[in-house]
């Protein structure tokens, strides 16, 4: 079954596009919004709307976690020949376990990639995502291949379409760095999960965040300081900076500490019983050379 809750968000105006930083509040609670503008310029911003419409672009320009799964791996899926990813690398078959008529939650992780593959190998999934063309890959795949999928979109932070203990596994590939509070994100995994559930989880190591990203720095293998943890795109980038992202349609980033992470997780209720680090296969930036840029986790619900 595909079931279709798309709430489908245009492009922004040129105004809105253009728009930048300080010259106006930026907002990341996802709740209420000042639509007011004076001289064209939004009073109020929305970053889940702006991350949304961003992912949605993203999507549109099939990069390299927009490219669904092909139907020789569904094929091999279905014989048991299956892999999914939290970090480059393919995840452990024993952090998931016989996932064979399972629950899963695949959050935040459309892309026609993830879920497919579950399904293909027995597992009862539903992929749930921000982004209605992220979703759509995934919703291609299913029709292509004829898999059981429930596909919807919504909010990580708000699961509550979900009733309690409905979930035996989620997944939860990087991508909390798209909020401001994560905590919520923990909170609802929980909830939504039944005694002995595992949430299984991956984020960027806090310190990736940290050094300036200046080109001129990196030509010189020079790692230089520049923001503190946790970060925060519309906290710690001045206002050309952000200018430059918006105009980009990039998303804005959260670089979320590791007391937010991992003890968010343990405030939640979660026993923490795996963890993994790996090396960006490219580094982006100076740092990633020295330091692993991925971070899993496989948490379980005792009670």
């Amino acid at each position: 079954m595909i079931e279709a809750d798309w709430k489908r968000i245009g492009p922004y105006s040129k105004a809105e596009t253009q728009a930048a930083g300080r010259s106006f509040a930026i907002f990341s609670d996802y709740h209420h919004y000042d639509s007011s503008r004076v001289d064209n310029v939004p009073k109020i911003f929305d970053v889940k709307h702006h991350n949304s419409v961003a992912w949605d672009f993203q999507s549109q320009q099939d990069g390299p976690w927009s490219r669904p799964v092909s139907r020789e791996c569904i094929a091999a899926a279905r014989k048991g020949d299956w892999r999914v990813h939290l970090t480059p690398s393919p995840l452990p078959h024993d952090w998931l376990g016989d996932i064979t008529n399972k629950d899963i939650l695949c959050l935040a992780s459309a892309g026609g990639q993830q879920a497919p593959v579950l399904a293909a190998a027995g597992a009862n999934v539903t992929v749930f995502d921000l982004s209605g063309e992220q979703l759509h890959k995934d919703e291609m795949v299913a029709r292509r291949d004829g898999l059981p999928l429930v596909v919807a979109q919504g909010d990580m932070c708000d699961l509550s379409r979900f009733v309690d203990a409905s979930f035996h596994l989620v997944l939860h590939p990087i991508s909390n760095q798209y909020v401001c509070d994560i905590q919520p994100v923990w909170n609802e995994c929980y909830r939504v999960l039944r005694k002995g559930g595992a949430l299984l989880s991956s984020f960027f190591n806090p310190a990736v965040f940290i050094s300036d990203r200046d080109p001129h720095f990196t030509e010189q293998g020079l790692i230089r300081p520049r923001f503190p943890t946790p970060y925060s795109d519309i906290r710690d980038l001045d206002e050309a900076e952000i200018e430059a992202k918006l105009a980009r349609r990039e998303p804005l980033i959260f670089g979320h500490d590791m007391q937010s992470q991992i003890g968010g997780q343990l405030a939640a209720g979660f026993m923490l019983a795996g963890f993994l680090e790996e090396m960006h296969p490219n580094p982006r930036f100076e740092i990633e050379k020295f330091i692993p840029s991925f971070i899993a986790t496989r948490s379980i619900k005792l009670r």
